[in-house]
């Protein structure tokens, strides 16, 4: 597999969604905010999705869609959703194709023990090109950085 880097076409992709499929071509002529997260009602995770809800209108108005991304599945998105009354789209990936596609299936390590799971990051993509990648994503101060890289393109 090889590295995913900026101004690359972005790996094409399907995803189910509570509100159905979605694809990268349906994004042809915008800007879309692909993030992969670890998984849904975990602190880092909760935060970063309010975060993407909260700006959800501005992202909207700079006409960019934001996609959250994890193995959990639709039924699990959609409890998630209504819980913390989150405004952005979560895509169900649950065989992590999309996320191995996009590198974000890495070596992970906790208390010295090694484990596979899904890297924190972030995708800006614009006409089907990878314009700006986030890895290893800190959620405090992301959801702007990535709004204000919208803005910029």
């Amino acid at each position: 597999m090889s590295e995913i880097t900026e101004g690359a076409k972005a790996p094409d992709f399907r995803l189910e969604t509570a509100e159905g499929p979605v694809g990268l071509s349906d994004f042809a002529d915008k800007a879309l905010v692909l993030y992969f997260y670890p998984k849904d009602d975990t602190p880092g995770c909760t935060k970063e999705a309010q975060d993407f809800s909260a700006l959800a209108p501005e992202f909207a108005e700079a006409g960019a869609t934001v996609l959250g991304v994890s193995k959990d599945s639709v039924k699990k998105h959609e409890s998630f959703a209504r819980k913390y009354d989150l405004a952005v789209r979560l895509g169900a990936d649950p065989d992590g194709e999309v996320i191995a596609r996009y590198g974000s299936w890495v070596e992970k390590s906790l208390y010295g023990r090694q484990y596979m799971g899904i890297d924190r990051s972030t995708f800006l993509i614009k006409d089907g090109v990878i314009r700006r990648i986030w890895r290893k994503v800190k959620v405090a101060n992301h959801a702007q950085q990535v709004l204000d890289a919208v803005k910029a393109l």
